[in-house]
């Protein structure tokens, strides 16, 4: 594998929201820097994450801009309902000095047409101005990029050279025995936070772009660590990861549903980042239900992190 921006941990980061439900781009700012401070290797910004479909295209690319002014090495969302938009967030990214595109399928309109998606996949690498990217397989996209796909891209435009899975450990097994394996100018990044294990072990991944990792960011980290570790050989390692992973599964479990922001965004709150306490729609808010869960899981994994690493 290439080395790459698309390498180790990289959060998905959320968008703080001010009194008014605005975007807070200072607070986003001082967020990334805290997050690479300990050790992640990028930021991105805007995947679903950080609400893109909720912001407006100004808003979007006015994030990107101040963490890539910050310094903070940022990867760029690309999805939009059109490809006009799409392309706009490509060519911006690569004027304001982001480090990496990761490449969303076209949604809505044409979305499940091979022909539509070639295109508007090969309008953003165009505009990408040889930016790395990486295509985002999701399906909650209603899109399976498939190898055929992808190399024909790929013979097209050097700059796309990996592919983010965030679909099941099948869909992930795929990837990597279809696409990115082959190739040591590919990587393959996890794109989910229960499949990191797998990911790594199993398929050969390069690196991980994570949800939980924003409020949990030594513990992802270690995570991390410990799978590059297990996926070279070492038995201890590869038990330790299962252990690990296993602690986190909760948790790690909400970023496989729709209310993935509304979790994180409460876990940061736990942990005294008030200012992920908004959301951009007033309605948009989890159950009492839903935050008992939360705080419960939340305190026993904190529990057993304590109980199994102490000094």
């Amino acid at each position: 594998m290439a080395s790459t921006i698309f390498t180790g941990c990289i959060p998905a980061l959320m968008t703080p929201c001010k009194a008014d439900r605005t975007p807070d781009f200072d607070l986003l700012v001082k967020k990334g820097k805290e997050l690479i401070a300990a050790g992640m290797s990028a930021v991105v910004y805007c995947g679903s994450m950080g609400d893109w479909p909720l912001l407006t295209d100004e808003q979007r690319q006015e994030g990107v801009q101040r963490l890539a002014e910050a310094g903070v090495p940022v990867i760029v969302g690309t999805g939009a309902i059109n490809t006009k938009s799409a392309v706009s967030h490509a060519a911006h990214a690569a004027k304001v000095g982001a480090k990496g595109l990761m490449v969303i399928p076209r949604v809505l309109s044409r979305g499940s047409s091979v022909s539509a998606q070639k295109a508007h996949f090969s309008a953003i690498l165009e505009a990408a101005n040889g930016l790395p990217a990486v295509i985002y397989n999701s399906p909650y996209y209603g899109f399976a990029t498939r190898a055929d796909l992808f190399f024909d891209l790929r013979s097209r435009y050097s700059n796309l050279i990996g592919f983010k899975e965030f679909g099941g450990k099948q869909d992930m097994t795929y990837a990597a025995e279809n696409i990115t394996a082959g190739d040591d100018d590919l990587t393959l990044m996890v794109g989910v936070d229960t499949g990191v294990y797998h990911g790594f072990v199993n398929c050969g991944a390069g690196g991980a772009i994570t949800g939980i990792g924003n409020a949990l960011p030594k513990e992802v980290l270690h995570l991390v660590a410990l799978c590059e570790k297990a996926a070279k050989g070492d038995a201890a390692a590869r038990a330790e990861a299962r252990e690990l992973e296993e602690a986190l599964t909760v948790l790690s479990t909400y970023d496989e549903g729709p209310d993935l922001v509304l979790h994180y965004k409460y876990l940061m709150v736990l942990n005294g980042d008030t200012e992920y306490t908004l959301h951009f729609n007033e309605t948009d808010e989890l159950s009492a239900s839903q935050r008992r869960h939360l705080e419960s899981q939340y305190t026993l994994f904190q529990n057993w992190y304590a109980s199994r690493y102490s000094a």
